[in-house]
């Protein structure tokens, strides 16, 4: 579970870090998507809410929005 919270605070920090250095604004929009998705997802492990298998299909949710972004962001 720390690893897990450390990852999405380390995510977090590097996606505000972007998103203030891009030019584009719909880029920094979607770092900033992610980023808050991010906060949150940490937010709830450190709350200790869901049972631990949620957080596991948490960690793939935003795992498959992050790729699904990457793709819409290409074309």
């Amino acid at each position: 579970m720390n690893k897990e919270l450390r990852e999405f605070r380390r995510l977090e920090r590097l996606c505000l870090e972007e998103a203030a250095l891009s030019t584009m604004d719909l880029a920094r929009s979607g770092l900033l998507k992610v980023a808050d998705d991010c906060r949150l997802a940490a937010e709830a492990i450190e709350a200790r809410a869901p049972p631990r298998g949620a957080i596991a299909s948490a960690v793939h949710a935003l795992r498959l929005a992050l790729s699904a972004r990457r793709a819409s962001s290409r074309h």
